[in-house]
């Protein structure tokens, strides 16, 4: 049944980012359920023709500035479903946690407290030889955890005390960057290690950890891997390409038309990137190892979201419109 539901329908709990929405986090969906959280205002489930499936009140929950706590950010992590599980990382000034819910009840089936600062990236499973890792980006720690049950695995410190991106896996790697200076990690870490992983000062690989680099990290984009090599995209518009095994540099680049500069993550389709700058401009470069700008693509108004590609169609959420870009 097309139409729209209410999901929550209230004052606001809290403040947000100028940035932000009160719906900043994306909906999942395993193509039986669509779940969206909204914060403060709870998780909700339904199913794929609306039909509510369950709320989960998690209360009221502050993300903002670590060392200023009256600067309420909003969230922006976004729930993910795995093996029937709902999985939310809900790191907040006051109680941070992971929590797995049943897919078809919303009734919790584990919760694993998190000593962490605010964070506002989503997790990420990978399947690997040595078992499901769900990895999160926080401050404190990076940290991953095996998805059935909660446990923790591993963690690596070092991290930026304001995390956005979201974790990837590229070349058999976990990926983790984050941007806020001085930090600006990024750490590739090898998948099945266990237990502390942080560097000594002046290290940049270690035990689970195959490269790092410092001063390097992205701010708000999530890197993208691609063909072999992995591009970083700082807000500021600069485009770094490594290769995703090694950590090799292969290019440093500004991009044209930085504008008011860029918070949607990098895509990739066809052997094309597409960089979505806030001003509303659609980048399209070469990936590869040589740096080409091919096309830019005016979308008309401000774009924060990272746009979706699927079925040949790349959806672009712009301030007030949903386009779909694709052939006829």
């Amino acid at each position: 049944v097309p139409g729209e539901r209410a999901a929550a329908q209230a004052a606001p709990k809290n403040k947000r980012h100028i940035k932000s929405t009160y719906a900043t986090s994306s909906p999942a969906t395993d193509g039986r359920i669509v779940v969206a959280w909204f914060g403060s205002q709870g998780i909700h489930a339904y199913d794929v023709n609306g039909g509510l499936r369950w709320s989960v009140d998690i209360g009221r929950v502050d993300m903002g500035a670590y060392d200023i706590p009256s600067y309420e950010w909003g969230p922006a992590s976004s729930p993910i479903i795995w093996n029937d599980l709902v999985i939310v990382q809900c790191d907040t000034q006051a109680d941070s946690f992971l929590l797995a819910l049943d897919a078809a009840t919303g009734d919790t089936v584990w919760k694993t407290e998190r000593q962490e600062l605010p964070s506002w990236g989503t997790p990420t499973i990978v399947t690997t030889p040595a078992g499901p890792e769900l990895v999160t980006n926080a401050s404190n720690f990076v940290r991953a955890y095996d998805p059935k049950t909660g446990r923790e695995l591993w963690q690596l410190g070092g991290s930026s005390k304001t995390t956005a991106p979201t974790p990837i896996f590229a070349e058999g790697l976990h990926i983790i960057a984050s941007g806020r200076a001085p930090e600006r990690p990024l750490f590739a870490v090898k998948p099945g290690v266990r237990g502390d992983l942080t560097l000594a000062k002046g290290d940049t690989a270690g035990s689970g950890v195959v490269w790092s680099k410092t001063g390097r990290g992205s701010y708000m984009p999530t890197p993208l891997a691609y063909r072999g090599l992995l591009y970083v995209l700082a807000n500021n518009g600069v485009l770094d390409a490594y290769e995703a095994g090694t950590g090799k540099e292969i290019y440093r680049q500004r991009l044209p038309l930085v504008g008011s500069g860029f918070s949607a993550s990098p895509v990739a389709a066809d052997g094309k990137i597409y960089l979505s700058n806030e001003d509303g401009e659609v980048l399209v470069v070469e990936a590869g190892a040589t740096f080409r700008h091919i096309a830019t693509n005016s979308m008309g108004e401000t774009l924060m979201a990272t746009p979706a590609i699927s079925g040949g169609v790349i959806f672009v959420r712009g301030a007030s419109t949903l386009f779909a870009i694709g052939r006829k």
